[in-house]
């Protein structure tokens, strides 16, 4: 298949910049896959298409202050964003400059942090924290939220709470896994009190989410890597649910990848503990867990978007997508949601 199989037009001024005044106050886009149809909807009704049994899986993963403003000792510019954090001195990171920092050069990070280059592979650079605090509490002290580089704005007080999940609860990621900024308290409780059960899966979502891919054939694309925990309440929530008829929602692509990659890495099944995935999801692909996904609307050509043209089938999506556009849908991180049911 061809990067260009997944284009499609997207005019600018439906690239949301600001989220919904309430969490649950975006639309929400029903797709049922298997009979080829759709519901306009909003995102207060999504417990309409839930039951007592079904299993709802959520990313729980926190987004860290990723974004460092500094200059290298020659005096230049650089632009940080840490990708993942290493241990408490040392990142992954990738760097923005008119010259790319030598290795055992250093960098002074928010006027106040000295940094050292220690190496390079391909884009992303390890650096060391030269400080007696952690990395984590660096960043927490001196670092700015990194929203996506399509919100063309600078960052506010109240993208620190928006750009988070309610239940996020472990740090490390430096995008939010989206499907999940629908969700308040009280929509949490809602769905426990009809005795749907609520799963937890860890993926920390890197910068590389964002990328496009660069390749005519799909398949000479190579994705990015991301850490994944499954806890064994989580895997016991989807045995029983398996058993008794319960269905499998994925809030979000992260959940559903961290679920299919943890089945695919161990002969199909389910299994608790932690790993490191570049699963790509295309069409054709077998989904071994997942049977409903709920998510944004994704960029053109993006992983993303073949990720949910493998779930509900290229011609579901072409047509859902062109339905959203023509509704004019909000799109992206901080958009409107989208609940998909498995195409068979």
């Amino acid at each position: 298949m061809k990067t260009q199989d997944f284009d499609f037009h997207l005019p600018p001024g439906l690239i949301a910049q600001f989220p919904a005044g309430q969490r649950t106050g975006s639309r929400l886009l029903y797709l049922d896959s298997i009979h080829n149809r759709w519901q306009d909807r909003v995102f207060s009704n999504l417990p309409d298409y839930l039951r007592a049994g079904d299993v709802m899986v959520f990313n729980d993963t926190q987004v860290i202050k990723a974004r460092l403003f500094g200059k290298k000792d020659s005096g230049g510019k650089v632009e940080v964003m840490v990708e993942r954090i290493l241990d408490d001195r040392h990142v992954q990171a990738a760097i923005r400059a008119s010259h790319a920092p030598r290795p055992n050069s250093t960098l002074l990070l928010a006027d106040a942090l000295p940094v050292t280059v220690i190496a390079r592979e391909q884009e992303f650079y390890t650096l060391r924290f030269e400080h007696e605090k952690t990395a984590a509490e660096l960043l927490e002290r001196y670092g700015q939220l990194p929203l996506p580089p399509y919100i063309n704005r600078p960052v506010t007080k109240a993208d620190e709470a928006r750009y988070q999940t309610v239940y996020a609860r472990n740090a490390g990621a430096v995008a939010a896994p989206t499907a999940g900024l629908h969700f308040d308290t009280g929509m949490m409780d809602q769905l426990r009190a009809m005795d749907v059960m609520i799963a937890y899966v860890t993926l920390h979502v890197g910068a590389g989410t964002f990328q496009p891919v660069r390749v005519e054939n799909i398949a000479d694309h190579t994705m990015h890597r991301e850490t994944y925990h499954i806890p064994q309440a989580t895997v016991d929530a989807i045995g029983q649910a398996k058993q008794t008829g319960g269905r499998i929602l994925a809030v979000g692509t992260t959940s559903l990848r961290a679920l299919e990659s943890c089945v695919a890495a161990h002969q199909g099944q389910l299994v608790a503990g932690y790993g490191d995935t570049r699963i790509f999801i295309t069409p054709g692909y077998r989904f071994q867990v997942v049977e409903r996904l709920l998510t944004n609307f994704h960029l053109p050509c993006s992983t993303l978007l073949m990720l949910v043209s493998a779930f509900a089938g290229m011609e579901n999506i072409r047509r859902a997508y062109q339905h959203a556009v023509n509704e004019r849908y909000r799109f992206f991180s901080y958009g409107d949601a989208m609940l998909i049911e498995r195409k068979s």
